[in-house]
């Protein structure tokens, strides 16, 4: 299925009667490709080395086997070449230089920053992983049934495909979802690190399908050294004097979410199943779900 652009692939998805199909508009004009897969691989220019973040809040330092996209590439890939929603506003995209990120294999690590305010690493070894899952799962749940009364493919927490860990050295936490689409054949995976700043959180979703593990955990460790901070945004020189402190903490940091309140965009195309990536933005869900979960890890 290598190259397959989103009206060849509604094209596949449909002849083997999936159930949305039916009921899945074609994409807007303005979203469909205007280039092949190879044009578009080719129109993309790679950064290698120690590239500076937009906004100058964090660098990254990359070896030989990754290079880094910028926001304007980035969003043409996640657009055209994996089907996404256009208009995702990221601060880039580190791939593997050795995979080809438009191929069934392709994956990638998008950047983003939240300057929510600094978070207290304080409760770090109180937090019970097994029940923030568990009150992911039940909130997931909920969202699911709202969305498919509305049309929509439901998005399921099946679990950790890796659970949280959190480096109280680095200030650095990752772990990675196992995702289930209501008409996929093969699970996603979205692995998330974490960079706890002075004011804010580096996010880093590597998105790629479950059966890309294995690769994802040999690299990610590496990848995960590749960002830091630039200096006077480190974790280390927040003062509470001046700077805001987060209303949440690891726990809620971790528990953003699977469905429509985390920001998991509305109506998946037929490219974005064809080729099993999700793209999840962190976006952290508020509300009763948060304050219960909150209060549990406290």
């Amino acid at each position: 299925m290598k190259y397959l652009r989103p009206l060849l692939a509604a094209a596949l998805l449909c002849a083997v009667h999936l159930p949305a199909c039916a009921d899945t508009p074609p994409p807007p004009a303005h979203t469909q490709p205007k280039m092949t897969a190879e044009q578009l691989l080719a129109s993309l220019k790679p950064q290698h080395g120690t590239v500076q973040l937009p906004g100058d809040i964090a660098t990254l330092k990359l070896n030989n086997d990754f290079y880094y996209l910028s926001p304007d590439d980035t969003e043409r890939v996640l657009n055209i070449g994996w089907g996404n929603p256009p208009g995702i506003k990221t601060l880039g995209m580190i791939v593997p230089t050795a995979t080809n990120p438009l191929s069934e294999k392709g994956w990638g690590v998008i950047v983003s920053y939240k300057e929510d305010g600094h978070i207290s690493d304080d409760d770090a070894a109180k937090i019970d992983y097994g029940q923030v899952l568990k009150d992911m799962q039940a909130d997931d749940e909920e969202d699911n049934k709202a969305r498919r009364e509305q049309g929509y493919d439901g998005i399921s927490l099946v679990g950790w495909a890796e659970p949280p860990h959190y480096d109280g050295q680095s200030h650095k936490i990752y772990w990675a979802k196992e995702l289930k689409a209501d008409h996929a054949d093969v699970n996603s995976l979205n692995y998330s690190i974490r960079v706890l700043g002075r004011k804010g959180v580096l996010e880093l979703n590597a998105v790629a399908a479950m059966s890309d593990l294995p690769t994802i955990k040999r690299e990610l460790p590496q990848v995960m050294g590749f960002a830091d901070f630039t200096d006077g945004n480190r974790y280390a020189d927040y003062s509470p004097a001046t700077d805001k402190l987060a209303s949440y903490g690891l726990a809620a940091l971790v528990a953003g979410g699977v469905a429509s309140k985390a920001g998991l965009f509305a109506k998946l195309g037929v490219m974005l199943l064809a080729l099993k990536k999700f793209v999840v933005i962190g976006v952290l869900a508020i509300g009763a779900f948060l304050r219960k979960l909150f209060s549990r890890t406290r």
